[in-house]
């Protein structure tokens, strides 16, 4: 699984509990919650958002460190949202229209392929 199920061996604390418990044999538990399974430098969480809204962003995950358990990091990438780009290499290549835009990232033109697809890119 993606996930580890949490378990839990109910004993019971109260007089003549002694008489219906079986102490530590099948001990298995039964299934009480379920926790992510997180490799140490592996990335919990990620957001973009506009320049503007940094500040806030970066305290709302200040702010969400504290709910799990370990150190985390908070780290601000150089990239473009979640493109392959730096920021200045993306708006100089936005600049010379060499982006083609795909969904949350962008792929580089590189003028291979068939000739007509190359003019339609150059005349758009």
């Amino acid at each position: 699984h993606p996930f580890h199920v949490l378990r839990i061996n109910k004993m019971l604390s109260c007089a003549g509990a002694d008489r219906l418990q079986t102490g530590m044999r099948g001990a298995f538990g039964k299934p009480q919650g379920k926790v992510a399974r997180v490799n140490i430098g592996q990335i919990i969480m990620s957001c973009r958002t506009k320049d503007q809204n940094k500040a806030h962003a970066f305290e709302a995950f200040r702010r969400t460190k504290f709910k799990f358990p370990g150190r985390q990091f908070i780290i601000v990438s150089k990239k473009w949202g979640f493109t392959k780009f730096n920021r200045d290499e993306y708006t100089k290549l936005q600049e010379e229209g060499l982006l083609i835009p795909d969904g949350v990232t962008a792929k580089l033109f590189n003028g291979r392929g068939p000739l007509d697809k190359w003019r339609k890119h150059m005349s758009a």
